[in-house]
């Protein structure tokens, strides 16, 4: 017997020994689609593409801030830059579901002139220090200034439709990222009721609550201009408020709202661009042309998806969009639990504030990492702005 036991504690004493010098498994990459109107080489989407335990399974797109076509160019050359060619870029939708622009342009004149359009936007109705809109038709793909792709093709497969493949494919697995307006996401849902229960999640950047200016610099004082009389407007939803209510009446395990107010308290400036492009890489070079000023919007749904622990204030809320075309068309509308309609609205965490300077520290380390080797055409001279 006490053989027996001596050889048991033995057995259990080589087991132990060889579980501590095996090197830990590693866990399995978190699986994200970025779904997006790119509009330029945004930190928000490449600090996703260089984080390590990260697998970005498509980029699509969809109109917004630009026209489908010239986006699809915009993510098509930014995985050549960030060296990941074996992405797909999924060409999403053109237009809203029922929005339009002469609509838009109804609208305002019964309502009142909006400070941004997006693709519909053709020039400022102030001043302003950012550069003028880019109005063009929605078949026209202007040239780059980062050159145009070469190597990077677009896929053949709707965004609609590979979103639904990769959530079956993954169920469970995958979170969607969206820092645009929610076409794709409202179309994948109603081609199949499933989809949004066999995700992960979904992180979505827009919507707006009571934002408030907390910066005092000329960006912060022109942009607060967008939320200072109506604070329940934001260009995402407001481009097509039928599809987000859609996507907020969607069953997903879990829905994480970024609206405009944590972003308030943050700027792209140019010492902060400085830093994040500091690496002598195609990513560094690329990063000195973007165009400083802007609130980090897209940087912070990225940021607190890689890192929840950057959320500072959080509230559980229920949320839809106002889709009466009247003065408050495209204004979120949310409830404390207990006090919504129940019309299918979801429970959201609702970020309200963020650990500002822990965001700039990881988009800073992660932009700056090595890359893989860029493809596609060298990046022409770029002069930081």
């Amino acid at each position: 017997m006490i053989t027996t036991t001596r050889r048991l504690r033995h057995l259990l004493g080589c087991v132990l020994l060889c579980a501590l010098s095996l090197p830990a498994l590693a866990a399995p990459p978190r699986l994200v689609i970025l779904d997006d109107d790119i509009d330029n080489f945004n930190p928000a989407q490449v600090a996703l593409l260089q984080a390590a335990d990260v697998k970005v399974l498509g980029v699509s797109m969809v109109s917004g801030n630009i026209w489908h076509d010239a986006g699809m160019a915009h993510a098509r050359r930014m995985l050549e830059i960030a060296g990941h060619g074996e992405i797909p870029v999924l060409p999403g939708a053109v237009y809203p579901l029922l929005n339009s622009e002469a609509a838009t342009e109804r609208w305002e004149a019964l309502y009142g002139k909006l400070v941004w359009k997006g693709a519909w936007t053709r020039q400022w109705v102030e001043d302003t220090q950012q550069s003028p809109p880019r109005y063009h038709a929605v078949d026209v793909v202007p040239n780059l200034a980062l050159g145009n792709p070469s190597v990077v093709k677009a896929s053949t497969e709707p965004a609609a439709m590979f979103m639904i493949r990769m959530v079956r494919q993954y169920p469970g697995q995958v979170s969607i990222i969206a820092t645009g307006p929610l076409t794709n996401l409202a179309l994948a849902q109603r081609l199949d009721p499933q989809f949004a229960g066999l995700a992960k999640e979904l992180v979505y950047m827009g919507g707006s609550l009571n934002p408030q200016q907390q910066r005092d610099s000329v960006s912060a004082r022109q942009f607060a201009r967008e939320f200072s009389n109506s604070p329940r407007r934001e260009f995402n939803i407001r481009w097509d408020p039928e599809a987000a209510s859609i996507v907020m009446r969607a069953p997903w395990k879990k829905i994480v709202m970024v609206p405009v107010d944590p972003s308030t308290a943050t700027e792209l400036t140019p010492e902060l661009l400085a830093r994040m492009s500091a690496a002598d890489t195609p990513i560094g070079h690329a990063l000195r042309g973007r165009e400083p000023g802007f609130p980090m919007w897209d940087e912070l749904a990225s940021a607190v998806w890689l890192d929840p622990t950057l959320i500072r204030h959080a509230e559980t809320l229920y949320v839809d969009t106002n889709t009466e075309f009247g003065p408050g068309y495209g204004d979120i509308l949310s409830w404390a639990p207990g006090y919504q309609p129940e019309l299918d609205e979801q429970p959201e965490q609702v970020v309200r504030a963020v650990d500002v300077a822990g965001v700039e520290k990881l988009l800073i380390e992660l932009l700056n990492r090595p890359q893989p080797r860029a493809l596609g055409a060298p990046l022409p001279p770029v002069v930081p702005r």
